[in-house]
């Protein structure tokens, strides 16, 4: 609101309610934080097909929860035959969110539709981040710099590399948390954290720090409520409901806390002393604290990224610790909001330089996403290369078309997500007690040694029944049960 004191025109502070700012801002228009994510949607999905169509999906991931919803779709119990016959997916991660992607299943029965919808997810919450940034700060340059900074930012980008995951359904929905946080808007906080229980199991934790900070904004009784639901939560999928529904009794990624990769049992006294050894951890913090000029950890907000970073650091597992895979896309959200509640933060702060800072900091960040995007997944879309079908993915083309529809297939990275949609699939030396019909390998991917005989690795992998080729194409080999 305006006074006037002494002849001049000031801006007087709004009052406060307790425990955080009033919701007295007007909301900022939609349209053009919904063109921004238009084309950041187009770019991650492009991005996606793209690598989906040459065949250079990085992992297993896409082939697994591609079974996952073609059985939710089919009104099915979520077997995934990838991780084992019979597999129940829901003794691995608790994650029947995933169910909701069913609907899209039945218009377009794809694992394309998977990354379609991440692509929307993603895009999606750039435009909770940027709008939350022109409501809180009052400037549309704020809210359209951070959307592009946010949209390019590396946590996303790595995320979308990464093919489908659960965590897509987290982004947004951390996003609309904090943007009820910052406003103000503490029921409507605990109605978007709440469904993160159902997106991974370790979730239950970031909730209960949304709980937290609603506890340290003077939201004290329904902030203990949320913290303790979330809490709870936590520990019954972890000891109840993943145990129940695994074959093994039990929640098998402890073991990724207390064994080494090759097996040797660690203590927990040893996790946590280790947990601050490798630099890729601290490599990854930096950079997750330095996308936002560092400013971010002035904010309360900065809680929610604890359990996440907290299991990450005391994971024995690499593939934890640094930027790669899709482990920090939940944090962007979070980061990004916590550095406009800052901002708005050290607007009243006695030290000059740090108010400087503050009106600084947003086009600095984004200059910062800018460049720092020209090292990231997305800068592959401006290479011509990046569009040509190559022996490779023509030679793959054949091997997947030698694979008659219907027939189970045991198979490896390279082909699985592409046999997924009409074919029962095994992964390469999981498929114990069951002879598939075919197994669609390639032979350059994943092995230890070089495969000179694939018969003879057939009878390994399967000695009741015999194999022989049936189509060879560059590096893919296509073998029948006889």
């Amino acid at each position: 609101m305006l006074d006037v004191q002494n002849g001049t025109t000031v801006e007087s502070a709004a009052p406060e309610t307790a425990g955080g700012p009033p919701d007295d801002r007007s909301p900022a228009p939609l349209l053009p934080y919904a063109a921004i994510a238009a084309v950041l949607g187009i770019l991650y999905f492009l991005y996606s097909r793209v690598q989906y169509e040459q065949f250079r999906n990085p992992s297993w991931d896409l082939g697994i929860f591609e079974q996952s919803v073609r059985a939710y779709a089919e009104l099915r119990a979520p077997i995934v035959d990838i991780k084992g016959p019979g597999f129940l997916i829901l003794g691995d991660h608790f994650s029947p969110v995933t169910a909701l992607l069913a609907p899209l299943y039945w218009v377009w029965s794809s694992p394309l539709a998977l990354l379609f919808a991440q692509a929307a997810l993603f895009a999606g919450s750039a435009a909770v981040v940027g709008r939350t940034a022109q409501q809180v700060l009052g400037s549309r340059a704020a809210g359209i710099g951070l959307t592009v900074a946010y949209g390019l930012s590396w946590g996303l980008q790595e995320a979308v590399k990464s093919d489908f995951h659960e965590i897509a359904f987290a982004v947004p929905l951390l996003a609309l948390t904090c943007r009820a946080l910052l406003l103000g808007r503490w029921n409507a906080a605990v109605a978007w954290a709440v469904p993160l229980v159902l997106v991974k199991e370790d979730m239950g934790l970031t909730v209960a720090m949304v709980g937290a900070v609603l506890f340290i904004k003077g939201q004290k009784r329904l902030g203990a409520a949320l913290a303790g639901f979330g809490a709870a939560f936590f520990a019954l999928t972890v000891l109840v409901l993943i145990p129940a529904a695994s074959k093994v009794g039990q929640y098998d990624y402890w073991a990724k806390i207390e064994k080494t990769g090759e097996g040797t049992d660690v203590s927990f006294l040893d996790s946590v002393v280790g947990a601050f050894g490798p630099g890729d951890k601290w490599e990854m913090v930096f950079f997750l604290v330095g996308i936002t000029g560092f400013l971010a950890l002035r904010s309360p907000l900065m809680l929610l990224v604890l359990p996440t970073l907290g299991w990450r650091f005391l994971s024995q597992d690499p593939n934890h610790w640094g930027m790669i895979w899709h482990y920090s896309a939940i944090l962007m959200p979070v980061v990004f909001l916590a550095l406009v509640d800052a901002v708005r933060t050290v607007r009243s702060s006695p030290r000059p330089w740090l108010v400087a800072y503050g009106k600084v900091v947003v086009p600095v960040v984004t200059a910062i996403a800018i460049v720092h995007a020209l090292d990231l997944p997305l800068r592959e879309l401006l290479r011509p290369e990046t569009y040509r079908t190559d022996a490779r993915t023509l030679d793959a083309r054949r091997a997947v078309a030698a694979v008659p529809e219907g027939t189970s297939v045991e198979t490896n990275v390279t082909l699985m997500a592409h046999l997924t949609a009409d074919h029962k699939v095994y992964w390469v030396g999981g498929a114990k007690g069951v002879s598939p019909d075919y197994l669609a390998l390639d032979l350059n991917s994943g092995w230890s040694q070089p495969i000179t005989d694939p018969v003879q690795l057939a009878s390994q992998l399967h000695p009741e029944a015999r194999y022989e080729v049936s189509a060879q194409a560059g590096q893919f080999v296509v073998l029948r049960r006889s």
